[in-house]
């Protein structure tokens, strides 16, 4: 394990575990097309779930600005990829991140890059949505905050029940948003809504 907690995929050990593997799914890992898959799929792998290795924190660092604005700042359509824990296969959609400062505003690219943070780790989007929602809570102590991802799962498209159109919503509420259904309803009409892109 590195010092960051994580598996090190480097290294002839992970590379022929999916050779192994490979060849028990009934192909030949040394033919041509295959010969440097091990080494792909250990650098796709480490990419991947390279969440693990960064922290919040790290992120956000010195991104926090006092300001006075007490109005509801939305990230919206923040593309999102991850690796699903129960099949490791990916699901792919959109976060809507929102927030209301309580005297403190976060960089605008630092509430993408927080969702990175987790999203590249193995998930559910469950859990995925809450933890963007505590991070924000917790960093920018905002008067609330509220974290909506819609999502599409390759684990129910291309296997499974096969269902390809069906798009799974969850939200994450903290604070006002939780407490008053007028500003939660507000946040959801957003998102939900559809805009034309800026010219």
């Amino acid at each position: 394990m590195s010092t960051e907690g994580r598996t090190d995929l480097s290294g002839v050990d992970f590379e022929d575990l999916v050779a192994e593997m490979i060849a028990r799914l009934g192909d030949d890992p040394n033919r041509p097309g295959m010969k440097k898959t091990p080494e792909r799929v250990a650098k796709s792998m480490a990419f991947l779930t390279q969440g693990y290795s960064q922290t919040p924190e790290q992120v956000l660092g010195d991104a926090l600005f006092d300001e006075s604005h007490q109005s509801m700042v939305l990230v919206k359509d923040i593309e999102l990829y991850s690796l699903c824990e129960h099949h490791m296969l990916p699901f792919f959609g959109k976060a809507h991140v929102a927030y209301i400062p309580n005297g403190k505003i976060v960089g605008l690219s630092k509430v993408a890059r927080l969702v990175e943070v987790f999203a590249r780790r193995f998930q559910v989007q469950e859990r995925l949505t809450e933890q963007i929602a505590q991070s924000v809570w917790d960093t920018t102590q905002p008067q609330g905050v509220a974290v909506v991802i819609e999502a599409y799962h390759l684990c129910m498209m291309m296997r499974g029940v096969q269902k390809q159109n069906s798009k799974t919503l969850t939200s994450a509420m903290r604070g006002i948003f939780l407490e008053d259904h007028r500003t939660r309803d507000e946040i959801l009409r957003f998102v939900t809504s559809s805009h034309p892109p800026l010219s």
